[in-house]
């Protein structure tokens, strides 16, 4: 190869680079959650998992290198999000066109998240009565699954309820997650969504 092809082979990339880099953030800003690996491949046309994680990678840096409010953040379970940095939040949430939930329902999914599983009558004498149509309101928009069990019927969230929220896919890292988020915002779980012990965690702590 000679010198002037190499050198076309060289801006050829670039310019791939380029455009690819502008699809994943485009495709991250359209779908508003976080993307796994396989759907960012996908709008690039591509199989290769490293590709992607190192297209993503450099498109986080590059937003960390911009004044702006923006942020690209690698998640766990191999996913990326295109969100707004948490300090502007508290002062732009209201400007939001359609929130997803209003207060009263957002708890009560808070409450379900931070316990799961959890029966719906726990979550009833927690909540109030007012819960039931929380519940309806979770399950109709995708946030909650409900499974009967006997007599009972056990509440989880969904994981398009933890990409829509950025979360975790596994529940144990998502309580946490929670928890530091309610920290965040409070120094403090509010009220009922005190952290149940860990008992895997007691047992490691009373080993000498």
């Amino acid at each position: 190869m000679t010198t002037e092809d190499q050198k076309t082979a060289e801006e050829t990339e670039e310019e791939t680079q380029k455009k690819d880099l502008a699809m994943l953030e485009a495709a991250l800003y359209v779908a508003g959650r976080p993307l796994d690996i396989n759907a960012l491949g996908n709008v690039i046309k591509t199989r290769s998992k490293k590709k992607v994680e190192d297209l993503a990678r450099i498109l986080i840096e590059k937003y960390k290198n911009l004044e702006t409010p923006l942020e690209v953040l690698e998640l766990d379970d191999q996913r990326f999000v295109l969100q707004l940095k948490a300090e502007y939040s508290p002062r732009v949430k209201k400007l939001a066109v359609r929130p997803l939930l209003t207060d009263g329902p957002l708890r009560t999914l808070a409450y379900i998240a931070y316990r799961q599983p959890v029966t719906q009558k726990q979550v009833v004498d927690a909540r109030g009565a007012h819960a039931y149509g929380h519940v309806r309101q979770l399950v109709d928009s995708g946030l909650v699954d409900r499974e009967s069990s006997g007599r009972n019927k056990i509440l989880r969230v969904t994981e398009f309820f933890a990409d829509y929220f950025g979360l975790s896919h596994n529940p144990r890292i998502m309580k946490r997650q929670l928890k530091r988020t309610f920290s965040d915002i409070e120094n403090a779980p509010p009220s009922g969504f005190e952290e149940e012990p860990d008992a895997a965690a007691e047992e490691e702590e009373e080993q000498p």
